[in-house]
């Protein structure tokens, strides 16, 4: 029976984020966020594989299972069960948190116990992330736009110097690190990118960055930066057998030092949900969150099965999702599968990989930058003329600042904490959050309330689409409901 006149269908009323596109758009446009964040992806076990001795073969093997357990949790995540998963666009992958103490945990063990304690650790970090995620994103309360302002600039900050690094080459011990031919093809690839946002339209602006990174790559080969070997070198079909390092093994100090990581995987997954929320015009609320972190702690808790390490939200996706305004997080699903089978079919996998460095950093100032922009703008909406909203966010982002202005900063303190110290995502993050709780809620008068945690500005996404807005998804402890982060 048609609708009546007037009223849209159920179909008519989808949120973008639901919505179901076109197969060759899904596709094209999921192959996108696998190239905005392969690199990310194979970089952790390209680090980790010869610091427990393995050999080439067993590297990339590793690196194979890493692009496997990449997809399963970007599942999880995207499409969900139960109460698993935040249902967002979101992309999943290895977390770079965990890369410092699973190396150091490397050197502590023989190379045949290494991966199989490393294994046992994320495990049972990934049980007890998951056991927490109720309790854990309560802490949604203590993100009004002041703090997740800060915590979104943050991460596109943070990321940047990435983008720089890939610009540069990606190896500090290569010859060609730096030079003039890799910065070239960077800054090419940036003027494509931009070029081509400027000029197309509709669905072929929506996939600018592939079409820049395709444009790079072709401009590479006879630069000379383009590495084909990776192909023949690769097989055809590689599964990720399950323990193939042999069965996990349960050490203490490994353990406690991968539950640090997993906090703050957590702490980094929440305030990405935060933003991207903002992005696509779904707040996240309390139940988004545990969802997703039940899907990151899950996906990191069987990870280890199929040889894979702690998984995470990505954040150079999120980026991607504001550049391009493509909503639909059945794309993202749709970049878990290819995720999938990259995993199984290395030499899928290879061909991804020949986008050199340089073409990738050129498209991911683009990428990074955009990430930080609408930390910029919602920090509009955070009663930016109050004396405490100013000083939260400069403490905050000076605090989290110096990890990038200073790398070695913190070589005195105790390696335990470098987990934390080392990621300016969250010790900005829990800076932010300390002052939110000092200077706006303890002891705050009456009168500064409206001021401290104002009501989402109507014009700060001026560029989406009205949408009708779905009912709440959960509700806080005192029967209100929990329709934004922002209380």
């Amino acid at each position: 029976m048609a609708a009546p006149t007037g009223q849209k269908s159920e179909e008519d009323r989808k949120h973008p984020v639901d919505e179901v596109l076109p197969p060759f758009k899904m596709f094209t446009s999921g192959l996108q966020h696998v190239a905005a964040m392969y690199a990310g992806v194979v970089a952790p076990p390209m680090i980790v594989g010869p610091a427990c001795g393995l050999s080439p073969t067993e590297t990339a093997f590793l690196v194979g299972a890493s692009l496997f357990t990449a997809g399963l949790a970007t599942l999880l995540q995207t499409l969900g069960f139960w109460k698993v998963g935040a249902k967002l666009p979101f992309v999943n992958g290895v977390s770079f948190a965990g890369v410092t103490p699973i190396v150091a945990i490397a050197k502590e063990h023989s190379p045949h116990d290494a991966l199989p304690v490393i294994f046992g650790a994320v495990i049972v970090a990934g049980v007890l992330g998951f056991l927490l995620a109720p309790y854990f994103s309560k802490l949604v309360r203590f993100f009004p736009p002041v703090v997740t302002g800060t915590v979104i600039t943050l991460i596109g900050v943070s990321l940047l110097p990435v983008a720089f690094n890939w610009s540069q080459g990606g190896n500090e011990q290569a010859a060609n690190y730096g030079s003039l031919k890799n910065i070239g093809m960077a800054a090419v690839t940036f003027l494509i990118v931009l070029v081509l946002r400027r000029v197309l339209r509709g669905f072929l602006q929506q996939i600018a960055i592939l079409l820049g990174l395709i444009a790079g790559t072709l401009l590479a080969i006879p630069v000379g930066i383009t590495d084909f070997s990776v192909i023949t070198k690769a097989n055809v079909i590689g599964f990720p057998t399950p323990f193939h390092f042999g069965a996990p093994q349960f050490d203490v100090a490994a353990i406690v030092s991968m539950c640090i990581v997993m906090l703050v995987c957590m702490t980094e997954s929440t305030a990405d949900m935060l933003a991207l929320g903002k992005i696509v015009n779904r707040p996240a609320d309390e139940r988004t969150i545990e969802g997703g972190l039940r899907a990151d702690t899950l996906g990191s808790a069987i990870s280890p099965l199929f040889n894979g390490f702690a998984n995470s939200a990505f954040a150079q996706n999120i980026g991607l999702v504001a550049m391009t305004k493509v909503r639909s997080r059945f794309v993202v699903a749709t970049s878990g599968g290819i995720l999938i089978v990259l995993g199984l079919c290395p030499v899928a996998a290879s061909i991804i990989s020949l986008v050199p460095l340089p073409v990738l950093g050129g498209a991911g100032v683009v990428l990074f930058g955009s990430v930080a922009a609408s930390g910029v703008q919602t920090l509009s909406t955070a009663a930016m003329e109050k004396g405490e909203n100013s000083l939260i966010v400069a403490a905050a982002l000076g605090i989290g600042l110096i990890p990038i202005a200073a790398p070695g900063f913190y070589h005195s303190f105790p390696k335990d904490l470098l987990v934390v110290l080392d990621s300016g995502i969250s010790t900005g993050c829990l800076v932010a959050i300390v002052l939110n709780i000092a200077f706006n809620h303890f002891g705050r008068r009456n009168g500064d309330a409206e001021a401290a945690d104002p009501a989402p500005d109507p014009h700060a996404l001026e560029d989406v689409p009205d949408i009708p807005q779905q009912p709440a998804r959960g509700r806080m402890d005192d029967g209100e409901t929990a329709a934004s982060p922002t209380h």
